[in-house]
């Protein structure tokens, strides 16, 4: 199979405009993946699936990734006045990265017996109403995995055939698997709480009322 800087290279010639980024993978897989820009995705996933040289027409998965805001310390060399004299000093720099969402593509070619190749779609922040292109008309095993990332990260896909809930039921609020999801303390689907669930929804119970004297006989009395 092609290397991926050369999958890049014949894609960006083949789709005028496409912006294709190589992302490494630092982890242990050192598996790098193809980031496609959101206007040609589609046409760039087509050349993908049909070139003679790729034939990538099978998607065996794919996975969202929720990526917050973070904040990261770098120690850099700055040149700054000492004692009358310019040295070379080490100082601590924080650089703030906005938060994303993605949508990783992992593809195969059946028919020419190779893989993976890995595609990434990322939004521009972590907004509810975030979007990014389908390419269930590309590859329709990614019909399901659209729906579910959408359902659990609150990625609306554009041009999905049936984008609608696949694990949670149409009334549910929030995305449970975006990093920074908080459970909640009792369940609309459980009216009589117990265990962990009914240690957490007593905290937002009313306080009961205290009864003395001719209250107490009448609240005894009631039982």
């Amino acid at each position: 199979m092609q290397s991926l800087e050369e999958i890049k290279t014949r894609a960006e010639m083949e789709v005028p405009g496409a912006k294709v980024e190589i992302v490494p993978n630092p982890g242990p897989a050192n598996q790098p993946s193809l980031l496609l820009d959101h206007q040609h995705a589609r046409a760039v996933a087509l050349f993908l699936r049909d070139d003679p040289a790729l034939k990538l027409d099978h998607c065996s998965n794919v996975t969202g990734v929720d990526w917050p805001d973070r904040k990261v310390t770098k120690k850099v060399k700055v040149k700054k006045l000492v004692d009358g004299a310019e040295k070379e000093v080490e100082e601590s720099q924080e650089e703030f990265f906005p938060g994303y969402l993605e949508a990783v593509y992992h593809l195969f070619s059946m028919t020419l017996r190779h893989g993976p190749v890995v595609i990434r779609l990322r939004t521009t922040d972590r907004a509810a109403g975030a979007h990014l292109p389908s390419l269930t008309p590309i590859w329709r095993s990614a019909e399901f995995q659209e729906r579910e990332i959408f359902d659990l990260y609150g990625i609306k896909f554009d041009g999905h055939p049936d984008l609608r809930r696949i694990l949670m039921w149409d009334e549910f609020e929030d995305f449970p698997m975006r990093k920074d999801y908080r459970e909640p303390d009792d369940y609309e689907y459980e009216p009589t709480p117990h265990d962990d669930v009914l240690e957490k929804a007593k905290q937002h119970y009313p306080p009961r009322p205290q009864l003395d004297g001719a209250e107490n006989l009448t609240a005894a009395q009631q039982q």
